[in-house]
């Protein structure tokens, strides 16, 4: 796969050799709206490197619930549980945002970090980035309004499709949130009637980001910094 066309900033993070032996294990593949590539309890066999595509962690709670308690897209990737010498995912992996990925197996990935130090650091700076973020979003649900948690989510799916237009199921939103359906319609009622989205079906466009920052809690900021700094 040429240089030119790998766009997943943690592969780019990588020193110019080493990131062309892992380029070398991996295939590009496009991820489908929905498609799960793994179950909570499951065997991790891949990891995926998202580059225009978009992958939501999914913790069930029961039969009936689940709450979204990650969010990977370019800027990461999936398989944190092989690095940590885990086999067994704890989550759901689905697909949010169909599109183009690397993927590895994950034996092949387990045998480049034992013997590419600079993905092994690479990859102890994302953990801490994703832990950062994760008991981020834990006191986001906690304390936050929906509304400026809906605003944080449409910022940081933006971020990461790179585009002024995306499709977000309302049960996706939910799980997202926390929150019922309703609770969903509320809050992106509300952002839309202020000029800031446009919201039909799931189709969700983006009009005023400047306005959508400022109605979104600080937690999105914090998450963009910590990223930063791990990676600066």
């Amino acid at each position: 796969m040429q240089r030119a066309s790998v766009v997943n900033r943690l592969l780019d993070a990588l020193p110019g050799d080493e990131r062309e032996r892992v380029l070398a294990r991996c295939e590009p593949i496009e991820l489908a709206f929905g498609e799960e590539l793994c179950a909570a309890g499951e065997r991790v066999r891949h990891v995926y490197f998202p580059v225009r595509s978009l992958i939501s962690l999914i913790m069930p709670i029961d039969e009936s619930s689940h709450l979204e308690v990650g969010l990977i897209g370019d800027e990461g990737m999936f398989g944190i549980p092989l690095a940590l010498g885990m086999e067994i995912s704890g989550v759901r992996v689905v697909v949010q945002v169909g599109g183009s990925a690397l993927r590895m197996n994950a034996d092949a990935f387990c045998a480049e970090l034992a013997r590419n130090a600079p993905l092994q650091a690479v990859m102890d700076r994302y953990v801490f980035v994703h832990l950062s973020q994760l008991a981020q979003a834990t006191a986001c649900t906690r304390f936050h309004l929906v509304e400026a948690r809906l605003a944080r989510c449409l910022l940081m799916t933006q971020d990461r499709v790179h585009a002024n237009n995306f499709h977000l199921t309302q049960e996706l939103l939910a799980s997202v949130l926390g929150v019922r359906r309703v609770g969903v319609t509320k809050a992106a009622s509300a952002l839309q009637e202020r000029g800031m989205i446009h919201y039909s079906r799931g189709d969700i466009t983006v009009l005023d980001r400047r306005s959508l920052k400022n109605a979104s809690c600080g937690c999105y900021k914090a998450d963009r910094e910590s990223y930063d700094q791990a990676f600066a």
